[in-house]
């Protein structure tokens, strides 16, 4: 209930205070100098209460931009890998240093989207700026109750270009996993049929430790991938017996599957080793992500759908896999007609 007291000051200036106790909830309180106003505020804040806005709101007007981004970089950032967590906290930062003194209360659409049109970097990466910082205010809101809502989902994404697809044809792969075989670097074939064979993200790769493999069963988790979440990954045929091989000889010094030779408590860099191998294979317009697109590709000419594609390739959403629809067009062909031989063969 609510309870408004009138007063009058030694100067003889009236005013009334309000006192707001509902069951359960702080007691809420407030002054002013017309009635009219204390009831208007009383009946707006008990059905705020009641509705679960009027302390969010209250959130929203203790904290700023800058707080979010702190908390974000304690609470959150800890639950991805070294690589991401770089890529997440420098595009925080340009937020932080741009609009870190904004009240969440006072950060709308339109200040975010003023803010956007000033970035001179390209559509992807202006879009990858708004999706860290869309993640932070998601999580604001659901597991923070600073807010009501995110401002950022209703700011309009950059028109972006097609994803890239650079995929090798059956003579390429034959001339790079030759050139990979007969390499000086001993890691570089068995890393890249790895990666051909899983779509495994290079970080995700080099990051492997033996306790995450599964020789017996066939497969390995990876624990730090780019989404957060863990991830089995499945070993079959030439990358299984890879990595038993490898397996027989694995150093005693390091947990890494792939381990530097100078330092083996870091990941080993086959950057100068891989583009040689292109160089000798005679390929052109690759890198070692394509390899990833590559395994995305074959799947799809091999009649998987987009949902197993993005699940082999650890993305939450369909978007991500969408541009290799056209791929599988022949397998969707094949679906279509049989689903009308079944529905239609009889009239």
């Amino acid at each position: 209930m609510a309870n408004i007291e009138k007063r009058i000051s030694n100067t003889g200036e009236t005013s009334y205070r309000v006192k707001i106790r509902l069951k359960g909830y702080p007691i809420q309180s407030a002054t002013f100098k017309r009635l009219t106003d204390a009831k208007k505020w009383t009946q707006d804040t008990e059905s705020a209460i009641r509705e679960g806005r009027h302390f969010k709101t209250a959130e929203a007007k203790k904290h700023t931009v800058k707080d979010l981004v702190t908390r974000y970089y304690s609470e959150i950032l800890p639950n991805y890998n070294e690589k991401e967590q770089k890529e997440r906290k420098s595009k925080l930062e340009w937020w932080a240093t741009n609009i870190g003194h904004y009240l969440l209360a006072d950060i709308t659409p339109v200040a975010i989207s003023e803010h956007k049109n000033k970035m001179t970097q390209s559509p992807a990466t202006v879009d990858k700026y708004l999706k860290n910082l869309s993640h932070a205010f998601t999580v604001a809101v659901n597991e923070w109750g600073w807010l009501d809502d995110n401002p950022v989902k209703k700011v309009k994404s950059p028109k972006l270009l097609r994803g890239r697809i650079r995929f090798l044809d059956d003579e390429e792969r034959i001339r790079l996993l030759k050139a990979c075989k007969e390499s000086p670097n001993q890691l570089l074939y068995s890393c890249v049929v790895l990666a051909l064979s899983t779509g495994m993200r290079q970080a995700e790769q080099m990051e492997l430790l033996w306790s995450d493999v599964n020789l017996k069963d066939g497969f390995l988790i990876l624990h730090e991938t780019k989404n957060g979440e863990r991830r089995r990954v499945t070993l079959t045929g030439l990358s299984l017996e890879l990595v038993k091989e490898h397996s027989k000889i694995r150093r005693l010094d390091t947990q890494l599957l792939f381990p530097s030779e100078r330092n083996p408590q870091k990941p080993i860099d086959l950057r100068k080793a891989f583009a040689n191998a292109m160089a000798v294979a005679q390929i052109t317009d690759f890198k070692w992500h394509d390899l990833r697109h590559c395994t995305a590709s074959y799947l799809a000419m091999n009649g998987a759908s987009l949902a197993e594609i993005a699940e082999v390739l650890g993305h939450k959403t369909l978007s991500m896999v969408k541009r290799y629809a056209h791929l599988s067009e022949g397998h969707v062909s094949n679906v279509v007609a049989s689903m009308n031989a079944k529905i239609f063969g009889g009239m």
